[in-house]
């Protein structure tokens, strides 16, 4: 809840803002009558309620916490350029987090002493209504960076048109997923989201708004996309789009050997163009481990009935693998989509007889997350600490690390509770241009260990995360972390590699005072 007070607004809003400034150390007095503050009343949208300190200083992860000074109720991008306008100009500047929904899992969307901005309280907000208006000739939607993916479906589903690169949980922000990559099983046809932007809006470190594209301002447009929130805030992005499929064929088949289950994946993802009929949809990976139930919390999908068939299987092999595939269709392919899946399956190389397959409706299989949220939230083991470690590794590489850390450190500690990913993806589908790092290779896996963990537990599987960077850096493997987390400059830079003076000089052109998302601790790691 916002805090109300009695007296004047430009009052309120120096009251806060000094308490953001006394805390950077500042022994300067501010001016009562900066024109700043006059100028734009930002009283009643900054809270230093307990309630909205402590939720902007917690994220999805559970791990880390940073308290900051003050929270950002905006009701338009007007209130985050004032913000950073303020800040930006003032003699020692207080640091400024975007957060959206609140996913992060190392406090990247923290702003310890200085204001974390809700992006969120903007949805509901806006003089335009929702936030996301669709255009049906030019096939795409001009959506607020407020605004979650799954409403961009249903807005976007009303036309009978849809993205066509999603992340697997829909629950998160548009400027969110486009300040980091937005990655799924569709990312090795699509590319991920950042590969599926036409233009933005953005409101940049020095307070400057700006529509950016390819062609305009682009140098800020490939800076944002994957750029962390180190160079602007994402206020609208316009998403291409294209007519939404009516359902989807899905099936998963298990594997025994991990050479088998990357080849076939490598196969099927050679064939990926946008009209290549005989192209799917959406291929994932993972690991079935010694958990209990063959399902895990992404989703419900094996017949119970053959539940102990393959828990027998992965008590026999420790690991089995599962690959997961989509094709879409419509009314008019309807007729022909078995058949072109049974044309997929041919020749691979799964264990016979551990084939499954649903049918669904799309909005279904894209939301499939979604229940096993609701069924963790009735358990009370959503909001728990969220250990994870998400990683891309060189196809020339994989097999390297499956025996070294899936069959070696994973499975001999056997803690692994969540999901497990591994699939490949194209290169080619990336913009080198973007601020997003990926391995040097036409083809890389992505490597997700989704963990979920108790609030006494989380550090074995914080102690596991850092057996397996240091196996990694040991043999050479040379991963980029995806959500990346680290510590040093020295480990940022040598993770950006060769990109590391371009994003450089990127932050002293677009944010030179440092101001935008410090809990990143790129620029701001003291």
């Amino acid at each position: 809840m916002v805090m109300s007070f009695q007296f004047p607004a430009y009052f309120t809003a120096i009251f806060i803002i000094t308490r953001v400034m006394s805390i950077m150390k500042i022994s300067k007095p501010l001016d009562v009558h900066h024109k700043d503050i006059r100028a734009v009343d930002l009283a009643t949208k900054l809270s230093v309620d307990p309630s909205a300190i402590e939720s902007a200083s917690r994220d999805f992860g559970g791990i880390v916490k940073a308290e900051p000074e003050a929270v950002l109720h905006p009701s338009a991008p007007q209130d985050i350029a004032a913000l950073i306008k303020f800040s930006y100009s003032n003699s020692v500047p207080f640091g400024i987090a975007a957060k959206g929904h609140g996913h992060s899992v190392r406090g990247q969307a923290m702003a310890e002493n200085g204001v974390v901005v809700d992006m969120r309280s903007m949805a509901n907000k806006r003089r335009n209504g929702t936030g996301i208006r669709v255009s049906i000739d030019r096939l795409y939607a001009d959506v607020g960076g407020e605004q979650l993916w799954i409403d961009v479906l249903n807005a976007t589903l009303e036309y009978g048109l849809a993205p066509v690169s999603w992340t697997d949980y829909l629950y998160l922000t548009v400027g969110g997923t486009l300040s980091n990559a937005g990655i799924s099983g569709q990312t090795f046809r699509y590319g991920p989201q950042i590969s599926n932007v036409l233009e933005m809006d953005v409101i940049t470190g020095k307070a400057d708004f700006l529509t950016c594209s390819p062609r305009m301002n682009s140098e800020l447009f490939y800076a944002v996309l994957g750029g962390l929130g180190q160079f602007g805030i994402i206020t609208r992005a316009r998403i291409p789009l294209q007519p939404a499929p009516k359902r989807v064929k899905w099936v998963r088949l298990l594997y025994d050997d991990f050479s088998s289950f990357t080849k076939d994946q490598e196969l099927l993802i050679s064939k990926n163009g946008r009209k290549d009929k005989s192209a799917l949809d959406y291929l994932e990976g993972s690991l079935l481990m010694d958990q209990g139930s063959p399902d895990n919390w992404r989703s419900s999908f094996f017949p119970y009935k053959d539940h102990p068939k393959i828990i027998s299987l992965i008590t026999k092999h420790g690991i089995i693998y599962c690959l997961e595939i989509v094709k879409h269709y419509d009314d008019r392919t309807k007729h022909t989509v078995d058949k072109e899946m049974e044309q997929v399956l041919q020749g691979m190389n799964y264990m016979p007889g551990f084939i499954f397959g649903k049918d669904v409706g799309y909005e279904e299989f894209l939301n499939r997350v979604r229940s096993g949220e609701l069924k963790l939230k009735s358990q009370g083991l959503w909001d728990v600490p969220h250990p994870w470690l998400n990683l891309f590794i060189p196809k020339s590489q994989i097999s390297d690390f499956n025996n070294g850390v899936f069959r070696g450190i994973v499975l001999e500690r056997n803690i692994t509770t969540g999901p497990v990913l591994v699939y490949p993806m194209n290169r080619q589908k990336w913009d080198d241009r973007m601020s997003a790092v990926i391995p040097d290779e036409e083809i890389f896996y992505t490597v997700g260990f989704l963990h979920l963990s108790g609030f006494d537990t989380w550090k074995a599987f914080e102690d596991q995360n850092k057996d397996i960077m240091r196996f990694c850096n040991k043999t050479g493997i040379m991963l980029k972390q995806y959500l990346p987390h680290y510590s040093t400059k020295e480990e940022w830079v040598h993770h950006f590699g060769s990109k590391w003076k371009v994003f450089q000089h990127r932050k002293y052109q677009f944010d030179p005072r440092m101001l935008l998302s410090p809990g990143q601790r790129i620029f701001n790691n003291n």
